[in-house]
Parts: structure tokens; C-alpha cells; sequence
């Protein structure tokens, strides 16, 4: 599924996700072992997505003045799910390029 030198992105599902959820990135459905993979709870897509971060005063400034606009890619994951028979979304899930999610976890299980 990932290519050699493409980045791959991790997004955690939220703790009330449990059984069949479906994925979406930017409002298109995914598909699982086409677009993601499941490893526990943890959705690994092999692409890179990016979300675009708080906008310093700079930015915002260039942006009120009409200087600037934003194009920066700004990459929007969702699941739905069930739970106690009713629909839910998880909207605006937080995704984290792998190499710093294996980091951070690496890190926390020193500590």
C-alpha cells in the first residue's frame, strides 16, 4: 500500500468508535486497504495528509487586508459510526504524519 519516499499519515479514532465506522477524508468515502488501513485504533493512510494549523497574526493580518488568501491544503478526516443504534460523526479527526505519531509513542513509553 505505501509507496517507497511517500510520507504516511496516522489519525487515532475517538474512544466511543467500536465495530463498523466508515472513513472519510474531505467528504469522500474511503476505502479500507485501498485508501487506510486499521492497526488497533489507529487509521494509517499511505498519503500524506495535512491540516492546516492556527494562522499566525501575520497570516491573518495578509488575509484581512486582502493580500493573501489561504491555499494551503487543509485535509478534513471523519468516521461515522454507531452507537446505542444512533448515527454519530467524529468530524475533523486530527491526523499526524507516522514518523512523529512512532516518536511521540516511543517517547511516552520511556517515560
Amino acid at each position: 500500500m505505501a509507496e517507497a519516499g511517500r510520507s504516511q499519515t496516522e489519525v487515532q479514532l475517538p474512544p466511543a468508535v467500536a465495530g463498523r465506522f466508515e472513513v472519510f477524508v474531505n467528504g469522500v468515502a474511503q476505502v479500507e486497504g485501498r485508501d487506510f488501513r486499521v492497526r488497533r485504533r489507529t487509521l494509517l493512510f499511505a498519503r500524506e495528509l495535512k491540516q492546516e494549523g492556527q494562522l499566525g497574526f501575520w497570516r491573518w493580518a495578509s488575509l484581512i487586508l486582502g493580500v493573501a488568501g489561504t491555499y494551503r491544503q487543509n485535509d478534513v478526516i471523519d468516521v461515522a459510526y454507531e452507537i446505542d443504534g444512533r448515527r454519530a460523526v467524529a468530524s475533523g479527526l486530527r491526523a499526524e504524519p507516522a514518523v512523529a505519531a512512532a516518536s511521540r509513542r516511543a517517547s511516552s513509553s520511556v517515560n
